[in-house]
């Protein structure tokens, strides 16, 4: 049976024992303790005293246990690629799930996260969590109003939780409030979307996303919720125009539009900063930034990257009449330009 092993103070007591002529049978009366008292008697007769036997206990310890991973040569260089290509080091760790054919590390999410607080990786390549508002935040902003509430569309729509197809849409402002960037979210497959409209003004934005959904077959999309920012003040233009039903938060609600928010905040940290103006950036860069984050797979999707579930998710919804390969290309050519 396994004994509790003495602390400094309990060596340095036996050691006192010893050098006082008290025999091994009553220190191991007085300790408790049998074989652990033989072992340090034992040292001691050696001539070695109490610290002498406690440095030794620790360098034994110390080789205890299991042996620190290390990654490969080819796995440091993997990780290294990965995060330039901003994939969290869970995604890393975990695609391999999700697809056979990726690499699969030697080291689990937790040990690369700890090898990271220990300096492992480059700071500067790791993501970075976004700022929190405090509790009851209230956005004070230009608001709209005469507007569809979101509690509508539980109406209209009752299985838009489940269901493909319900966007989440808001614009990312850029330098001086003059320039700005329209984003979309599909919550079901995470997939984001990303344009440049000519200003902020309602017109502009409005132009943008009935050019986008033109484009597009019939009724692809099933809805869009915005917040109530003046840049949708033309909702119902666009509403018409294509068809779709349009809905808007309660005011100071980002949290009912929850996947565009956070992807908003993913593009402000990678390549669309508050600080940029726009209307010197390309379409192609804009649109640049949200197919590289459709192509970095998610732990809310089984690692897979939002691309792969929205392809199925297309092919889910129209029966399967067409091949996941066509799918794909399709996909490819349509919702991320910049990529093809």
């Amino acid at each position: 049976m396994a004994h509790k092993q003495f602390t400094m103070d309990d060596i340095i007591l036996i050691e006192k024992y010893y050098l006082a002529d008290v025999t091994t049978s009553r220190i191991i009366e007085i300790m408790g303790k049998k074989q652990p008292v033989y072992d340090v008697i034992n040292f001691f007769k050696t001539g070695k005293n109490s610290k002498e036997f406690w440095e030794q206990r620790k360098t034994k310890q110390s080789r205890c246990g299991r042996k620190r991973l290390k990654l490969s040569v080819e796995e440091d260089g993997h990780v290294e690629h990965l995060l330039r290509q901003k994939w969290s080091l869970d995604m890393i760790a975990n695609h391999h799930k999700a697809d056979s054919t990726f690499l699969a590390f030697s080291m689990g999410a937790t040990t690369l996260y700890r090898r990271a607080r220990e300096g492992m990786f480059d700071k500067h390549l790791l993501p970075m969590k976004g700022k929190r508002k405090p509790n009851g935040h209230k956005e004070k902003r230009g608001k709209q109003a005469f507007t569809r509430n979101i509690a509508q569309r539980k109406i209209d729509h009752p299985n838009v939780e489940k269901e493909f197809g319900h966007l989440e849409g808001d614009t990312i402002v850029g330098l001086k409030h003059k320039s700005a960037v329209v984003t979309f979210a599909e919550p079901l497959s995470k997939m984001i979307f990303t344009f440049k409209p000519a200003s902020r003004k309602a017109k502009d934005v409005g132009m943008v996303i009935t050019d986008w959904l033109n484009h597009l077959p019939a009724h692809f999309f099933k809805s869009l919720t915005f917040d109530c920012g003046k840049e949708f003040s033309n909702w119902k233009d666009i509403s018409n125009a294509n068809d779709i039903d349009i809905y808007f938060c309660d005011p100071g609600t980002p949290s009912q539009r929850p996947l565009n928010e956070n992807s908003n905040g993913i593009l402000r940290r990678n390549g669309l900063p508050k600080e940029m103006d726009f209307n010197k950036i390309s379409e192609t860069f804009i649109q640049s930034m949200s197919d590289e984050r459709n192509r970095i797979p998610r732990r809310s999707l089984g690692f897979k990257t939002p691309m792969q579930v929205f392809v199925e998710e297309i092919h889910n919804n129209l029966g399967q009449a067409i091949s996941l390969a066509s799918l794909q290309k399709w996909a490819e050519r349509t919702f991320c330009p910049s990529a093809v």
